[in-house]
């Protein structure tokens, strides 16, 4: 893998952690992720789950995890199971990992080749009163693509249909939220490699470039840096494409006048970070450009300093309605007689402040999370509010990665330029 090794106490923990939610007497099984196909003998880059890699670190295909704590023998409490490797497998794939490496990664000592699983499996699951199966409930979730988990779920129920099965997705949503120093350190790392690529393209940006070049200025950046790669489809937006929110074509030149809006997250070992800014193509913002932009940025300072425990996601949107509006007031966009209760189905800001202000953050770029949970330390969110004037050909954006304390909420992405005047000075520099 390209990132530095991880401690395998990382994965340790998370595992003892879940075991412990577990009822007694239970199985719990995780599978990798597919290599998708494209079309002929194509494939897509494989990404694994995310579930399985927080619990083992291993983060190849063909891979299972069986967690028995009250397996009546020690050795398959834990258990790992990765993909065949052969002398020619080697010479055109590469081994892949061999057991020694597997356990030093997972720090699992039970290590079998994945076509045993059934083998082993069996038996286990007669001593088993529960089987716990793994499936994707975020919210957000697209399911139309079969996943290993799911084929191994119908399977599993038909081979063993008198058992009680229990949703591990709950557990993990709930487990996950809450990051470790070790996550945090990952996190930390790309946002690092964010700040250093949003510093190359204030130097490289100016009317006549294409969004797809900056795009890829970023993307080397990136790589250079031991990412994989983006952790979600790059956002250059420039002009009118500021104002979509999920544009990704990026093929417009930018023009002298325009607002660029780059919405960018990068991969690190299987973390995200989650960057937007906004800055002006020609190197200054117009006064009307700049009047907007800061107030984006006075709704995020305020915004971000909300972000403390006790209270919850659901509530947090609803107080930022309230201060977005009074900036729309400011701007223009909206009267005072206008303004909306921030508890109606559709409030007066939504014309100009779509989406939501935060989200969670880790190993998915939209991580698990329950956003009527209050919030805890050890979460990481998102602060990303926008303004996006369509009339106006500008969508402003401003978007920072944010750790919750016991204190002061920690800004992750501090170091990446965002006030007006410093992009201002270093795209002139």
């Amino acid at each position: 893998m390209r990132y530095r090794p991880i401690q395998s106490s990382l994965f340790a923990g998370n595992r003892t952690r879940l075991k412990n939610q577990l009822k007694p007497n239970s199985i719990a099984i995780f599978n990798s992720n597919d290599i998708m196909p494209t079309s002929a003998d194509g494939i897509h880059s494989f990404v694994q789950n995310t579930d399985l890699f927080y619990l083992s670190g291993i983060d190849q295909e063909e891979t299972v995890l069986l967690l028995y704590p009250d397996s009546k023998e020690k050795k398959h409490r834990e258990v790992l199971f990765i993909k065949e490797t052969s002398d020619e497998i080697a010479i055109w794939d590469g081994t892949g990992h061999n057991f020694k490496e597997a356990e030093a990664i997972s720090g699992i000592e039970k290590i079998y080749r994945t076509k045993e699983f059934e083998k082993i499996f069996r038996p286990l699951a007669f001593e088993a009163d529960n089987i716990y199966l793994n499936t994707n409930e975020h919210p957000r979730a697209d399911i139309s693509v079969e996943t290993r988990d799911m084929r191994f779920l119908k399977w599993c129920q038909r081979a063993f249909p008198l058992h009680k099965y229990e949703r591990l997705a709950p557990l993990m949503q709930h487990l996950r939220a809450i990051k470790s120093s070790e996550e945090i350190k990952l996190i930390q790392e790309a946002c690092r490699i964010a700040d250093q690529a949003f510093r190359r393209i204030l130097t490289f940006v100016k009317p006549g470039v294409w969004e797809f070049e900056i795009e890829a200025e970023m993307v080397n950046e990136f790589i250079k840096n031991r990412s994989r790669g983006p952790a979600f489809q790059t956002i250059v937006a420039s002009g009118a494409g500021s104002c979509v929110l999920h544009y990704i074509q990026n093929d417009r030149q930018c023009r002298k006048g325009d607002v660029l809006l780059m919405d960018f997250g990068v991969e690190y070992a299987n973390y995200s970070s989650d960057v937007t800014r906004t800055i002006p193509v020609s190197g200054k913002f117009s006064e009307r450009q700049k009047m907007v932009y800061q107030a984006v940025r006075r709704v995020q300072k305020e915004a971000i300093q909300m972000l403390r425990p006790g209270i919850s996601l659901a509530e947090y949107q609803k107080e930022i309605g309230n201060i977005m509006e009074a900036e729309l007031v400011g701007l223009g966009l909206l009267s005072s007689s206008s303004k909306g209760n921030p508890d109606d189905e559709k409030p007066k800001y939504k014309q100009y402040f779509m989406h939501g202000i935060s989200h969670h953050l880790g190993l998915d770029v939209h991580d698990l999370g329950d956003k009527y949970r209050k919030f805890e330390k050890g979460m990481v969110l998102t602060c990303e509010p926008g303004i996006y004037i369509r009339e106006e050909n500008m969508g402003i954006r401003i978007e920072n990665d944010i750790l919750i304390t016991d204190g002061d909420p920690v800004d992750l992405t501090e170091k990446i330029p965002v006030e007006a005047e410093e992009i201002e000075a270093l795209m002139h520099s």
